[in-house]
């Protein structure tokens, strides 16, 4: 089955790459409405990153950059790279603010409002709600994303890049949508996320982090399936491209806690570094994915490492995080890598205030956190540095997408024509406003704000609408001047209504018209955790479960 999907995702690719030659990248409708107005400068713009990027090559040997990618979990903006943000907040992250004099900061840096939809739309460069991948599963759920998805490693893959990834997936417990089967060469994994590894574990639950989880007298429990058992769960899986996997380092039999987590979490550090290591020793320019699944970390239980004013659970783990990435960085130039490396740093969402305020986050500047539309839950802290190529200690105030990373990765990288272009790509190339570092140069200024498939706000300029209700006239709706109103409190509707109102829902009726020519499509589904060569007899059981309840509908 797995080799099946496998050999029609590598005909698909073949078909779309003959097909990416020859057709533009299909976009959604405001792009093309900003085309129209600047088709002459767009068309300068391409020409002088065609030729900066050609110098570059010329320096590096005909190669072009190595890319390497930095996700950080559950992380609101002004949290890493401002030293007053820091003491304001009672702690330091003094390498991270290092990296970003040295780098640019995408002040308006949008994601999705959690994990899963973020990491689908910079893997994919589509809204995440177009192959049903906007919701964050839990536990066992046996869907992810589609084979027939064109990731960034298989775009970069087919211009000659090494592919590695290390840490956080969260994309789906299926083969099919596994990073080892998604492009990379090899990766390190979890399959799941920390609602499993730092929030259920039998740690967490003694100490009522989980509450009603296996912390009560169960005699009266009839269903013995309904609370997950995040041991019995499949953990950390290793394997390469085409090749066996293996879950790594647990035993039948043996519990999850949170020793086993932060062993984990060192582990993916330790290996991130080595695959660095293995990455520079080898000849072709690589594209290596670290995406730490700390500052989460939910319990007291064994815990160490540096220690804040703040003292919160995750923002301690923070520290040590900061720490980690200071090796990465370090690694980097050991290396002699730092001149012809991009390095992205940047959250995935806002901070997880469900568990504020002894996490030792909450919002700062913006309202809101994650899974909210609200700023706070889609404005993040990102840095992209590329020393003589992007200016450093520099701002771009410019609104950027997450899926937009998809797009410029691929221009820098020389990949731009293996983007596919038999789907819609929301991804836009920003790469003459990073190298130019000229706000001008953007080719986005909007985006729409999603809750799983639901869209909920628009974003234009520096103007946020709230989108209106069923039967509710946009005239009245909520909008707010982000410049004068970070917190969304402050309502300026009365003011712009009148011509804003319609004109937003005119962005949003454009938008839903081109899906009527790419329709949205499911995520794809099968058996969990099927292809790991050593599933334990708990694990099994535990997909047996899950499939009599997927199964008890159809009765």
């Amino acid at each position: 089955m797995k080799l099946g999907w496998l050999i029609t995702l590598s005909s698909g690719l073949v078909a779309t790459s003959a097909l990416a030659q020859e057709n533009p990248i299909q976009h959604d409708a405001e792009f093309y409405v900003l085309q129209a107005q600047h088709a002459d400068q767009w068309a300068q713009d391409d020409a002088a990153v065609n030729e900066a990027l050609a110098a570059f090559r010329d320096g590096n040997g005909g190669n072009p950059p190595n890319i390497i990618s930095v996700l950080i979990d559950d992380l609101g903006f002004g949290d890493m790279g401002i030293p007053e943000l820091n003491a304001v907040r009672g702690y330091e992250t003094p390498n991270i603010n290092d990296f970003s004099d040295q780098a640019m900061r995408m002040v308006r840096m949008y994601t999705e409002p959690s994990c899963t939809p973020t990491r689908v739309a910079q893997m994919t460069g589509r809204l995440p709600v177009r192959m049903g991948m906007g919701d964050t599963a839990v536990d066992i759920a046996g869907f992810g994303l589609p084979g027939d998805e064109v990731t960034l490693p298989e775009v970069l893959k087919q211009a000659g890049y090494a592919t590695s990834h290390v840490g956080k997936w969260h994309m789906g417990d299926i083969a099919e949508s596994w990073a080892m089967n998604q492009g990379f060469d090899y990766a390190q994994m979890a399959v799941h996320q920390q609602g499993q590894l730092t929030i259920f574990n039998d740690d967490a639950i003694k100490e009522q982090v989980s509450v009603a989880i296996r912390d009560y007298d169960d005699k009266y429990t009839l269903d013995n399936w309904f609370r997950p058992d995040a041991s019995a769960m499949m953990t950390v899986i290793e394997g390469e491209a085409d090749g066996p996997i293996r879950e790594i380092r647990m035993e039948t039999g043996e519990r999850w806690n949170a020793a086993k987590y932060d062993e984990m979490n060192q582990a993916f550090q330790d290996k991130t570094l080595s695959e660095l290591e293995r990455l520079a020793g080898d000849e072709e320019p690589f594209f290596l994915q670290y995406w730490p699944m700390i500052p989460l970390d939910n319990t007291r239980a064994g815990r160490d490492g540096p220690e804040s004013a703040n003292g919160g659970l995750y923002v301690d783990k923070m520290q040590l995080l900061d720490q980690w990435l200071g090796d990465l960085f370090a690694k980097v130039d050991e290396l002699g890598l730092t001149e012809n490396t991009i390095i992205v740093v940047m959250g995935d969402n806002g901070h997880f205030t469900k568990y504020s305020p002894q996490s030792g986050f909450t919002p700062m500047i913006f309202r809101g956190g994650k899974a909210d539309t609200t700023e706070g839950g889609v404005r993040v802290d990102a840095f992209i540095r590329w020393p003589g190529m992007i200016e450093e200690d520099a701002l771009l105030n410019s609104i950027v997408h997450v899926s937009d990373m998809y797009t410029t990765f691929a221009r820098f990288a020389g990949a731009e024509k293996f983007i596919p272009r038999d789907r819609l790509v929301d991804g836009v190339d920003q790469s003459a406003a990073l190298l130019f570092a000229d706000e001008s140069k953007a080719r986005r200024d909007h985006v729409i704000i999603y809750s799983v498939a639901k869209p909920e706000a628009i974003v234009k300029d520096q103007l946020k609408l709230k989108l209106p209700g069923p039967g509710e006239s946009p005239i009245v709706a909520k909008f707010f001047d982000l410049y004068r109103d970070t917190r969304e409190e402050y309502s300026v509707s009365t003011e712009v209504g009148a011509w804003g109102g319609q004109e937003f829902v005119r962005i949003l009726g454009r938008h839903n018209a081109r899906k009527e020519k790419f329709p949205d499509t499911p995520p794809a589904t099968g058996v969990p955790y099927e292809g790991i060569d050593n599933i334990r007899p708990e694990t099994q059981q535990a997909v047996e479960a899950f499939l009599v309840k997927r199964q008890s509908s159809q009765q």
